[in-house]
Order: structure tokens, then sequence, then C-alpha cells
């Protein structure tokens, strides 16, 4: 008799891995995080009937053990944590250790259909470990930048040595993210198109093409979900509750956002859209965040089109993506 179908669960933690199986056709197991127990954790799963494998997204921890098993050809999921603690209160999960949130992962696999996970490309993993590195380095140097105005006389030489170290890394970093996006023919094509719109600068441009590939290939309320700039409903029955963005990649929505608070200064069409909000006295985030939605659609239909932008008297309307 054949072994049914089985779902995997792996959580994820600095050192060691703990894995469940639903249905249980045997214990769960923990392996190190090592390169050589990784393997033969991939091994060990590829002689199972395995029908998917979750693991929740662990600040980067996650990163070798997905790419091991996706190079095997196994079917790996990731997954949002706060879904998961949400299905674990919905099962009555109330405990929580590594073993058993590995078994709430399968038994989420089991019961529900995870989003399928591509082949992670080593290109863009490395131009996100630049993106995100490059992150740090900034709120490092604002936070030594605030520090400096009120150190005492006896630290002020080792903050400034500090800031200068952190200037010199970041322009390190600057040259890197250029020198990769310039020598990957569509990365640079792309950062082309996005930095033609008054408001997407250099930072913004490379953090699109880097946390949000999908910019182009699906339609407006899907990239705008992705990113977490779409407005939800909050309604129940006849009362109508004001909408508020929710989920979505905090990273992209923090740039799109900063992008649209240049873009209504230097852009004239969202000046124009931005304004009109105020004169309706829509209040100053809801209006920047309108205009993060009006700019990121923008930008899909025009690298959908492959067509930069253009000044409004000389552009036609782009078409929806």
């Amino acid at each position: 008799m054949s072994m049914p179908r089985v779902c995997v669960g792996i959580d994820v933690s600095k050192d060691w891995l703990d894995v469940a199986v639903e249905p249980p056709v045997r214990p769960g197991w923990r392996v190190a995080t090592t390169e050589a127990a990784v393997a033969d954790l991939v091994v060990a799963l590829t002689g199972l009937p395995v029908q998917a494998i979750v693991l929740e997204a662990s600040g980067g921890y996650e990163t070798p053990v997905v790419s091991a098993l996706l190079l095997a050809r196994l079917p790996v999921h990731l997954l949002n944590p706060s879904h998961v603690r949400a299905f674990a209160r919905a099962t009555g999960h109330v405990a929580k250790t590594d073993q058993i949130d590995a078994r709430v992962l399968a038994r989420f696999a089991a019961q529900l259909t995870p989003p399928a996970r591509a082949l992670p490309d080593p290109a863009l993993l490395d131009l996100r470990a630049l993106v995100t590195r490059r992150q740090q380095v900034v709120q490092m140097l604002a936070s030594e930048r605030n520090r400096a105005l009120q150190a005492r006389p006896p630290v002020r030489r080792s903050v400034a040595r500090v800031i200068a170290a952190l200037e010199r890394a970041l322009a390190d970093l600057d040259r890197a993210l250029a020198t990769l996006i310039a020598n990957t023919p569509a990365w640079h094509g792309r950062a082309e198109l996005l930095r033609s719109v008054p408001g997407i600068g250099p930072v913004t441009a490379t953090r699109l093409i880097a946390d949000l590939p999908e910019l182009g290939q699906l339609s407006r309320q899907q990239i705008a979900a992705l990113a977490g700039v779409a407005p939800l409903n909050q309604d129940s029955g006849q009362w109508r509750g004001s909408r508020h963005i929710r989920g979505g990649r905090t990273a992209v929505r923090h740039a799109l956002y900063m992008a649209a608070f240049v873009a209504t200064q230097h852009n004239p069409v969202l000046r124009a859209y931005h304004q009109r909000l105020k004169a309706r006295h829509k209040p100053c985030k809801v209006a920047l965040i309108a205009v993060a939605h009006k700019l990121l659609t923008q930008l899909n239909a025009m690298v959908a089109q492959n067509r930069p932008w253009a000044p409004p008297a000389a552009s036609t309307a782009l078409a929806p993506g």
C-alpha cells in the first residue's frame, strides 16, 4: 500500500530547524541549520511523497533552506507569519514551541492551499541583499548623526569617525548597486523607465526592481494589494467604515510613500491630483497614500507597455495595468 501524500512544516530559527509531517507518518525531528544538515534534510524529504513544504518568513534565516529545497525541485511555499498565527488561534493552538509551530505549519498546508513560490534568481537575491544592507546603513547613519547633535566633547571624535565610516560604506553600496543594475540589461532598462517619472529616483527605482518584480505583470488592483497601498473596505451590515491600507510589502510601501511626497512637488500630474484631494479636505496622510496608489498604477502601466513617462501635453492616456 502506497504512503499517503504528506505536507511538511518547517519552523526556522537561527541554529536549527524543527520539522513536522501531516499526516504524521513519522515523528517530528530537529536538524541543525548547517549546510550539511540542510542537505540531509533535503534527501530525507525527497524520499517522502510530499505535496507541499511550508515555512514562515524568518528574517532571512529561511533563505538557504528555501533555496536548497527549490533546487531539489520540491514544492516549497513561504508563508506570512501573521496568517499562520491567525490559523493557529482559529484551530485552538494556544501553546507555542518550535515543534508545535512546525505542526501548525504542516496542518496549514494540509487544510489550505498556500501560494506557490518560484525558484529564486541568485542575481535578484544579491540585489535584495545590497538594498537591505543600504537601508541598514542609512538607519545607522541617521542614528549617529542624531547622537552627534548631543555628543559631549569626549565622544565627539568617536561619533565623527563612525559617521565617516558609514558614509564611505553607503557610497560603496550605492556604487555596487549601480554597477549591478547597469550590468543586468533587463534591470537597467527598467530602472531607466522608472526614473523617467518625476518623483522616482535611483533609490526608489532600485527598491521596486528588487522587491516588486511583479510590476507590469499584474492588474492595478493586484499590484496595489501586493505593495500594500490598496484601500480595504471596513463594512458590516449597514455600517460603512473608513477604508484603510493594510498588509503588503512594507519596504515597497515606504518607498512609494516617499516617492509620492516628492512627486507632489515635481510631478505635474500627481501634484494636481494631490491638490484636488487637499481641496476636498482629505487628511494629509490619506492624500499621500492616494498619490502613492496612483503613482504605482502609472508605473505598472508603463512597465507593462514598456513606455516611459511623458509630460501631460505630450502623453496619451496609459492603459490600465
